[in-house]
């Protein structure tokens, strides 16, 4: 197999693994973990995924996915990316 078609299949397989981790069911950012956080949401690593975690952990639950933004190294533009993929629902309000 040449060293281009080797290349061509990498960046395809790795392509398509990406679309799928990103067609996750949204995430719950008041009770997810760190680590499903940052497995669901783009360019939330671990570590802002901690930062979400112990910001909820201090402040309460979030009440709005704008609210996110108060939270250091999570900006609008990672917002609006993953926007799709947050819920905030608790299981009271959604009895």
């Amino acid at each position: 197999m040449s060293k281009r078609l080797l290349t061509a299949a990498l960046v395809a397989a790795v392509s398509l693994f990406s679309a799928l981790t990103w067609a996750a069911d949204p995430v719950n950012i008041n009770t997810a973990s760190a680590e499903q956080i940052a497995m669901t949401l783009k360019g939330v690593g671990p570590a802002k995924a901690q930062a979400i975690v112990e910001y909820r952990e201090e402040k309460g639950e979030f009440v709005s996915v704008d609210e996110l933004t108060q939270v250091r190294g999570i900006g609008p533009a990672t917002l609006e990316q993953n926007r799709a993929f947050i819920v905030i629902d608790d299981a009271e309000s959604s009895q």
